[in-house]
Parts: structure tokens; C-alpha cells; sequence
């Protein structure tokens, strides 16, 4: 049997779609264990973020790559009422199903264009997903697609996905060429117990 600590050491070296989603399928029954144990806080961070600028916290919420339901129970928690969920794994998804926060919860491939509706929703979050070896940085450009002019799009970017420029990179480009407005960027801790940190962001989409 994988040890807890295993399955964190090896988070950030997976190298392949397939061998991503069979990893999260594993840790799926330990995942909410292990991040807790080393005091995962960047979901509470992004959702106390998003309601800062969020004009309805009633209005349906697209939580892209929502695993388990630690990023949605924190959505909550800040207030959002309604949320629909999405991820790759579903031996994730059936976790968070078993959590009763979601609306509804879909399987979605982020390699793969969103099954979603533009305009569906005005807010979205990506909580810890985009990251080297599981979301490209272009994931920003069909995210921000999604989401009708005044929209809320939240997500991280750990220390990992930092250290890849083409992230910060990428989101700089929109700022600069017109198409969103960046309203919140703070670093802070991500997983503290093993000295992690992650950056939280919030832009409007204009």
C-alpha cells in the first residue's frame, strides 16, 4: 500500500495525462487526509479572495478541477451558494459527491475544450490546478473564454508553477493586451508543513 507522504512527494513530478489521472484516481480516498495534515490553505485563501469582488454570491459557480471538494466546502464557506464542479479524475468526484456541496458534478479534461457554455457562468474558480504536468498555462485562455464581460475567474499558481514563467506569463498578457483586469494577486502559503507557498489571483474579464 502508498503511503500518504508518497503520494505528495510525487504530486509535482507526474510527466503524462494518463499517468496524472490514474495518480489521482489512487489518492483520491487520502487525498483530503494528507493536504489537511500539512495545512493545505490556499482553497479558503482563493475563496475569501473571490468574495471580496463577487457582486452575487448566489449565482452558479464553475469550480474547474474541483477534486475531492476542498476547493467547493471552501466556496461555501466564503458564501457561494450554488456550484458545479468539474475534474478528470472520478474517483475524485465521487468523493466530493459524497460531500453534497456540488449542484451537479461533471467530468471534464482540461487537455480537452470545457463542456461548458460561454456565459453559463460569471464566476469560476481553478484552485490549485494550474500547475507543470497537469494544466498548461493555456488553460487561462479557455477558462477566461467561458465567462461573459465583468466575469470572476480565481485560481493559484503554487510555487512550482511560479518557478514556470510561462504561467505569470501568460496572464500578463491578457492584463496587458485589454482582455481581463487583474483585481487581486497575493502569495501566501499553500502547504506550509512542507514550506510551500502559492500565489492567489483574481481578475475580471473585460
Amino acid at each position: 500500500m502508498t503511503n500518504n507522504k508518497t503520494f505528495l512527494d510525487n504530486a509535482y513530478g507526474l510527466s503524462s495525462e494518463e499517468e496524472t489521472q490514474a495518480f489521482y484516481d489512487e489518492w483520491s480516498a487520502s487525498y483530503d487526509a494528507e493536504v489537511a495534515a500539512n495545512g493545505y490553505v490556499t482553497p479558503a485563501r482563493c475563496a475569501a479572495a473571490l468574495a471580496q469582488f463577487s457582486k452575487n454570491l448566489t449565482a452558479p459557480m464553475l469550480d474547474i478541477g474541483c477534486g475531492t471538494g476542498i476547493s467547493g466546502q471552501a466556496l461555501r464557506e466564503a458564501g457561494f451558494t450554488v456550484l458545479d464542479g468539474s475534474d478528470f479524475s472520478t474517483q475524485m468526484l465521487e468523493q466530493a459527491k459524497a460531500k453534497g456541496i456540488y449542484r451537479q458534478l461533471l467530468t471534464a479534461d482540461l487537455a480537452n475544450p470545457l463542456p461548458f457554455k460561454a456565459g453559463d457562468y460569471t464566476q469560476i474558480s481553478a484552485i490549485g490546478v494550474l500547475n507543470p504536468g497537469h494544466a498548461p498555462a493555456e488553460t487561462m485562455d479557455g477558462i477566461l473564454a467561458l465567462l461573459p464581460q465583468g466575469g470572476l475567474f480565481v485560481f493559484s499558481l503554487n510555487d512550482h508553477a511560479l518557478k514556470d514563467t510561462s504561467y505569470e506569463g501568460r496572464l500578463n498578457e491578457h492584463i496587458d493586451c485589454g482582455s481581463a483586469q487583474l483585481l487581486f494577486a497575493e502569495h501566501g502559503p499553500h502547504l506550509p508543513r512542507i514550506e510551500l507557498g502559492s500565489k492567489v489571483y483574481v481578475i475580471r474579464k473585460a
